[in-house]
């Protein structure tokens, strides 16, 4: 479907956003405010934001529900993730709502939920639509839908896809950045995984959606900006001079791979190269690690033939 035209018809619909956020305050305050800036909707649409805010101590809080009064705001503690705190959110949303899973560092462009809803058209199936994201250069997709590439002789991977300006393309996973949940596919799925607190949720959940028939589609062109952290490496696993105890313990953290979740992912999904692939970022970062001790050489004995440096 073309993103210039809403079919004819039915009834206006509702739309919560779903939002987690921690000390990100300006960048939390310009994406609610984005969600406000939205023009091109159906005459009649109702949106409502859900913010839970993961402990923050930077005042996100209070400086949203001061801005934005009609937000709900929830506060919980600082060990809540992404995809929990995504669940809570959808917990507080209205359960014939279609459902909008929104980063708190993206900013959308005024006609994105537009764009997304056209996409989904009509609204009464069952459909998940992704939106892609741009670098705040506009010279780059950062996030966006995936489409799973298998060959006989090696795992199952994903490969990130580009948006067509005019037309939704069909994908076998996303990004969950921008992802619009239609209320029928929410009845079908559910809302994310409880196994999955932070990462892997939002691939699983597309995942799941294409086994289950439902059309998981990129939207046409870009919805919003969202810089990733793909150059942020301090205080992660690829930080250089770590031993190979402190990396792995960062790994198996709750923000980058952890054990369990990994595991069920990797079930559920990659079939026999499950195994494989689940030991592969452990295996891959020991090597690492060792690989970048720097090595002392033992001094040499009393007539050794090699003088000492």
């Amino acid at each position: 479907m073309h993103a210039d035209r809403f079919p004819p018809g039915g009834a206006p619909p509702c739309v919560a956003v779903l939002m987690t956020c921690h000390n990100r305050r300006d960048k939390t305050l310009a994406a609610i405010s984005s969600v406000h800036a939205q023009t091109g909707l159906p005459a009649g649409t109702r949106c409502t934001v859900h913010l839970v805010d993961a402990g923050s101590s930077d005042g996100t809080a209070d400086e949203v529900r001061a801005a934005f009064p009609g937000t709900d705001v929830v506060t919980v503690g600082g060990g809540v993730h992404w995809g929990t705190g995504t669940r809570i959110a959808a917990t507080r949303a209205d359960p014939a709502a279609h459902v909008l899973w929104l980063n708190d560092d993206v900013v959308l462009d005024p006609g994105a939920l537009a764009v997304l809803l056209r996409t989904a058209a009509p609204l009464d199936r069952p459909a998940v639509v992704v939106g892609a994201t741009r670098s705040g250069d506009g010279t780059r997709t950062t996030y966006s839908g995936y489409r799973l590439v298998r060959a006989r002789l090696r795992p199952p991977a994903l490969e990130r896809m580009e948006p067509d300006a005019r037309h939704a393309r069909p994908c076998d996973t996303c990004n969950g950045n921008a992802v619009l949940v239609t209320a029928p596919a929410r009845r079908l799925l559910g809302d994310l995984d409880p196994a999955f607190p932070h990462r892997m949720g939002d691939h699983d959940y597309g995942l799941r959606a294409r086994q289950a028939g439902i059309p998981l589609l990129l939207a046409p062109g870009h919805v919003g900006i969202c810089d990733d952290n793909s150059g942020a490496i301090t205080g992660t696993s690829v930080e250089p001079g770590l031993d190979a105890r402190t990396a792995l313990r960062r790994l198996t953290s709750v923000r980058e791979q952890p054990p369990t979740p990994w595991w069920r992912y990797c079930r559920r999904h990659l079939g026999l190269w499950a195994p494989l692939v689940f030991c592969s970022p452990y295996v891959k970062i020991i090597l690492r690690s060792t690989a970048r001790r720097p090595v002392t050489l033992p001094r040499p004995r009393h007539g050794s033939l090699h003088a000492d440096p």
